[in-house]
């Protein structure tokens, strides 16, 4: 598409692989990767048409804080791509960092925006996705076992805990992708 991209991430092995898939697709010319706390970094950065938070959730506490910090980096008619999920209205599953969808809409508002395209993930597309992702951690974690047999505990405490959130995550989560922009988009 010929567009410019700059991935942040805090997490240096996300940012070669990004690096790496750049290079895959012969556009590396286009982008630019750092290590480095979104938190901290927002303060610089110049205006983008698009900012994308992928799966990372409202990085600056509540989504009205995260859209006020961010919205100086996005010029006028730019948007936000946020890949979050959230909580159906009256489930009964309460989860410390989730909302419900409408309490979302309510802190998007009052940021001065609009989502202007929700798109729900297909329950068996998180399914297989979570599948293979549990499949490699689980591998990775077997492999480390047999490097570093003392923490064998720690790994299989980690696999427990994704497995547990994969549970969550099919069962009692919407994952979706949000546009949003501003009110007058």
């Amino acid at each position: 598409m010929g567009c410019f991209c700059h991935g942040i991430d805090a997490v240096p092995e996300f940012i070669e692989y990004a690096r790496r898939k750049a290079a895959e697709f012969q556009v590396e010319h286009l982008c630019t990767f750092e290590v480095n706390d979104i938190r901290t970094r927002v303060n610089d950065l110049p205006g983008y048409d698009i900012i994308i938070l992928g799966a990372i959730g409202p990085v600056f506490g509540d989504y009205k804080t995260t859209l006020d910090k961010l919205s100086g980096c996005i010029k006028k008619k730019g948007f936000f791509i946020i890949d979050d999920g959230y909580v159906e209205e009256n489930n009964g599953f309460e989860h410390p960092r989730l909302l419900t969808y409408n309490s979302i809409l309510q802190q998007i508002e009052s940021a001065g925006m609009k989502v202007i395209e929700n798109n729900i993930s297909e329950q068996n597309e998180i399914k297989e996705l979570d599948d293979c992702i549990i499949e490699k951690i689980t591998q990775r974690a077997y492999e480390l076992i047999e490097k570093y047999p003392d923490k064998k505990q720690l790994f299989l405490d980690y696999i427990k805990c994704q497995e547990n959130e994969n549970e969550i995550m099919e069962n009692n989560i919407v994952c979706s992708t949000m546009i949003i922009a501003e009110k007058d988009w």
